[in-house]
């Protein structure tokens, strides 16, 4: 195999990758239909290709649609509410994507945080297929239609019924990352500490906890609401980690602060929160195994750090 082929792939494998989890909301799956991509372009007729990034993202595309037809199917038996599977950006400066500009940051950010990417599982596979390429990517609707083997007026409808939908759905998030890293900070170290007049001091009257365990750790299985009920019980879980065990580490996962609990090295607990008007407005709890191994080697060496 001719090292061009290889390099063309590699070239363009950020865009797949961000294009299948983004439908998927699912790091392993993504990868694999990435790698799916991969072996039907390395055995495709590329002269026959004339813009490989296209032909990527048109096969990737339609191995996601495939996939996600798939995993919804078997999301209905889900014990308690699903999150998407967190995913590693690091947007901070001296990050891997410290090259792009602000405004190439906030559209990663937003198009990749759990509260969007739960909104987006309430689309058709096509809408969150049209969505992802048109906000996230910015690709054109002939292009789009190209992919789906759809007419543009078709694709046009779609993108807009989507994107009507998000707007409707989606929660506000705070513009300042340098005030929404604070809060969340605060937030986070409230939590660890069992701090509950801290965290009353951050949290939203109506503040929303959503945890996702598959039933297979312990966390709350039905949505908890409002700032006492969640303060209290982020309180009484917070202090568990105070018998040395634990280790606690920030990460930036899905383009937000993120505190990533530990136990005996092992990767636990995923805690995030959305932020707007100076305050925690959703808090989600991530405990499936499933969902966090990945993340164990993200865990610092020395047994992590404490807020």
């Amino acid at each position: 195999m001719s090292a061009d082929v290889t390099e063309v792939f590699e070239e363009h494998r950020t865009v797949l990758e961000g294009v299948a989890y983004r439908m998927l909301g699912r790091v392993h799956d993504a990868e694999d239909v990435v790698q799916e991509a991969w072996l039907r372009w390395s055995a495709a007729d590329r002269e026959a290709v004339r813009e490989p990034r296209a032909y990527l993202v048109r096969i990737t595309t339609r191995l996601a649609i495939d996939k996600l037809r798939q995993l919804r199917s078997r999301n209905e038996a889900y014990v308690g509410p699903w999150l998407p599977e967190p995913l590693v950006t690091d947007l901070r400066p001296g990050g891997p994507r410290e090259e792009e500009g602000g405004e190439e940051r906030a559209v990663l950010a937003e198009s990749v945080s759990l509260a969007v990417l739960v909104v987006l599982e309430s689309l058709s596979p096509l809408e969150r297929a049209v969505f992802v390429l048109r906000e996230a990517f910015g690709f054109p609707y002939a292009e789009i239609a190209e992919a789906l083997e759809r007419g543009e007026p078709a694709v046009r409808q779609l993108g807009a019924r989507a994107r009507r939908h998000v707007d409707e759905r989606k929660p506000r998030f705070e513009v300042d990352p340098q005030l929404q890293r604070s809060l969340t900070e605060r937030f986070l170290k409230a939590s660890v500490e069992g701090d509950l007049e801290g965290l009353m001091a951050v949290l939203a009257p109506e503040v929303r906890l959503v945890s996702d365990s598959a039933g297979k750790a312990k966390a709350p299985r039905q949505v908890i609401a409002g700032a006492d009920k969640v303060g209290r019980f982020l309180a009484a879980v917070g202090p568990e980690g105070a018998d040395g065990a634990y280790g606690f580490s920030f990460l930036e996962i899905n383009g937000g602060q993120a505190l990533l609990a530990t136990v005996e090295g092992r990767p636990d607990a995923v805690f995030l929160a959305d932020v707007a008007d100076g305050l925690i407005q959703s808090v989600y709890l991530i405990r499936n195994p499933d969902k966090v191994a990945h993340l164990g080697v993200h865990v610092p060496e020395a047994g992590g750090e404490h807020p």
